[in-house]
């Protein structure tokens, strides 16, 4: 009996060793892209104010939403020579045309915050942002990003912002 317990309690221990050393499944791994060359998953805007979203990657697949914000972020998440799909800030998964998008250069609010004039909790604040505005990207340091909304430019932390980390996109 005591040898069954000492061969449980080994199989025990090397299974949880394995777990430990094995990368999570919730971990997306960044790949590169045979077609683009890029990473997948990463960030890019839409270049026009009116871009299709579809259910398949070519023209011939019907149309599941119409975006109307040129700018607005969207996750690429797989890649084909010429189509795209794609992830909104919503969590809504589409087929674009590569040539819709551009690089990445917005990000949508996703919470009220201050919109600070330094990169500084304590720093006053120049206006309210609400949940939901596509702000332009300026530059980020570690912790806060310099972003333009409307007639409005100042600095947010990065956790109020959709668009700059594929570890909190939804994946």
């Amino acid at each position: 009996m005591l040898g069954f317990c000492r061969l449980f309690l080994s199989a025990c221990l090397i299974l949880t060793a394995c777990q430990l050393a094995t990368p999570s499944a919730s971990a997306q791994a960044v790949k590169i892209s045979q077609f683009s060359g890029k990473p997948v998953p990463r960030f890019a805007s839409l270049r026009y104010a009116r871009v299709n979203g579809r259910i398949g990657p070519s023209t011939d697949h019907q149309v599941a939403f119409e975006y109307e914000r040129a700018g607005m972020p969207v996750l690429i998440v797989k890649e084909t020579t010429d189509w795209a799909r794609v992830r909104d800030f919503e969590g809504d998964e589409v087929w674009m045309h590569v040539g819709q998008l551009t690089e990445a250069d917005h990000v949508i609010v996703t919470r009220e915050v201050a919109l600070r004039r330094k990169p500084q909790s304590a720093s006053p604040a120049r206006a309210t942002i609400e949940p939901g505005v596509l702000a332009e990207l300026h530059s980020c340091n570690d912790r806060w990003c310099e972003i333009s909304a409307g007639a409005y430019t100042g600095w947010i932390d990065k956790p109020s912002l959709w668009g700059l980390n594929t570890d909190t996109a939804g994946l």
